[in-house]
């Protein structure tokens, strides 16, 4: 298949990476000329703007940081739904507003053009092992002929409804794992300042209720004080942002969204913001002056 991929940061460099080796055809594009220049090597038709990768292409994919860069590049700077053509579909991979989701799509139907919105879970380690969780909205039918482009980037593809829906799933996935490591955070503090090696917490705990891969895999990071980011505080404050939006809109109850927003923005404005979220543990490190070891 011919696509169009846009955005080779932290996730879509190695999600386009993959697609490569699953045969497929790209056009690539970044406005950070490194990010472009580490594709170089890969097989990709490297371009010099958006407008250059939508030639011909059966799909374009986009994985940008936020809802303004996805509507700068489809409908405001570089236009793209105007120079697409019109038998392709846009999959945007971006974690953004939901509402903006449908916006977007919205004027694509304008020029008789498909959309999937497409977010993933897995952060860069799945995204380069392609074992990433896409959540998606869209027509069924669309979706179910490109499932396997999907599929091809990631373990597991599930439709949840209408344009929108992938970008809803996503924030209750951000909700959830925000509060869960703001807890593993917690939890771990509280049993090494009661006397317990945290690496025995964790053993002992794994394998039961508490266990999961949000634990597994920031446990050790924490242990290690090793924040090299697999996911960034600032995109997660940005998805959190996002899912308070979304809660205003419908009315809904956050509170526990909201405890761990206020948190990582504390964080941020301490420098941390470029940190994996794992960083969290920071919060609790500079209330309590005592760092987490093994």
């Amino acid at each position: 298949m011919k696509i169009a991929f846009i955005g080779l940061g932290i996730m879509g460099g190695p999600m386009a990476k993959n697609l490569l080796k699953a045969g497929h055809t790209l056009r690539v594009y970044d406005r950070n000329a490194q990010a472009l220049e580490n594709m170089k090597s890969t097989g990709a038709i490297l371009c010099s703007c958006a407008a250059e990768t939508v030639e011909k292409v059966e799909a374009v994919i986009t994985m940008l940081p936020n809802s303004p860069h996805v509507r700068s590049v489809m409908l405001e700077d570089d236009r793209l739904a105007e120079l697409m053509p019109g038998t392709a579909t846009f999959i945007d991979c971006s974690s953004i507003s939901p509402a903006a989701s449908r916006e977007i799509a919205g004027k694509l139907a304008e020029y008789g053009i498909d959309m999937l919105d497409a977010p993933v879970s897995g952060g860069q380690p799945k995204a380069v092992d392609g074992t990433l969780a896409f959540m998606v909205g869209g027509r069924e039918e669309v979706f179910l002929r490109f499932r396997p482009l999907l599929e091809a980037m990631g373990s597991s593809a599930v439709l949840c409804g209408d344009v929108g829906a992938g970008n809803v799933t996503k924030l209750c996935n951000q909700t959830i794992v925000a509060v869960h490591i703001a807890a593993l955070a917690e939890a771990l503090q509280l049993g090494q300042m009661c006397g317990v090696q945290p690496q025995k917490i964790f053993e002992a705990i794994r394998g039961g209720l508490a266990g999961s891969t949000v634990m597994n895999a920031k446990a050790p990071m924490m242990m290690d004080q090793n924040f090299r980011p697999g996911f960034r505080m600032d995109l997660h404050i940005k998805d959190l942002n996002n899912v308070v939006e979304a809660a205003g809109d419908v009315d809904a109850p956050i509170p526990l969204t909201l405890q761990v927003l206020e948190m990582m923005k504390v964080l941020h404005h301490d420098g941390d913001g470029a940190c994996d979220h794992s960083a969290l543990l920071r919060y609790y490190q500079k209330l309590t002056g005592e760092v987490l070891h093994h």
